[in-house]
């Protein structure tokens, strides 16, 4: 509702204005799910989410409205980037400092979601190698030595457990 040309909002914002958000949120460098929708002219909707998947791939795409199925959608013009509409700006400061005020206590009276914890990952660790005779568990090949069914490699008889079911050659 926030693009240019939509038929009930009013922000009347450019594709890289609304793209400007998505590359903030990438900045900060974290896993995030983009999910697209919304809108009411169809054609801005594609042209935006077209952009932005741009934007998220660090990919460069063409203005020109490559020849598809929809191409009569894009008319007049075939081009990815729309034109603002001569708007004048009606916020004042005043306004726009009551709006971040109240947002600002309204964000400061958020708790965090329940049962989500927050800690830090442990860094990885190398495994001590056991003081084995030489050859065993040493990472060769003869540490990934695969025993028949039923037996163990120095064998014995594996387990079997009564709740699994097995192939039996008698």
């Amino acid at each position: 509702d926030s693009l240019t040309g939509d038929r009930l909002g009013c922000f009347n914002l450019s594709l890289k204005g609304h793209a400007e958000c998505v590359k903030y949120t990438k900045s900060f460098g974290v896993p995030t799910l983009v999910l697209g929708g919304g809108g009411y002219t169809i054609r801005n909707v594609a042209r935006c989410w077209a952009y932005e998947t741009s934007v998220l791939l660090d990919k460069e795409i063409s203005d020109d409205i490559p020849y598809n199925d929809y191409y009569e959608y894009y008319a007049p013009d075939f081009k990815l980037h729309l034109t603002p509409e001569p708007r004048e700006n009606l916020n004042t400061e005043a306004s726009l400092e009551s709006v971040r005020s109240e947002l600002l206590q309204q964000l400061q009276g958020l708790q965090g979601a329940p049962s989500v914890q927050m800690q830090e990952v442990p860094p990885e660790f190398d495994l001590q190698k056991e003081k084995n005779a030489e050859g065993q568990n040493d990472g060769g090949e003869g540490d990934d030595v695969r025993s028949d069914r039923g037996q163990t490699k120095d064998g014995g008889d594996s387990k079997v457990h009564e709740a699994e079911f097995y192939d039996v050659n008698d």
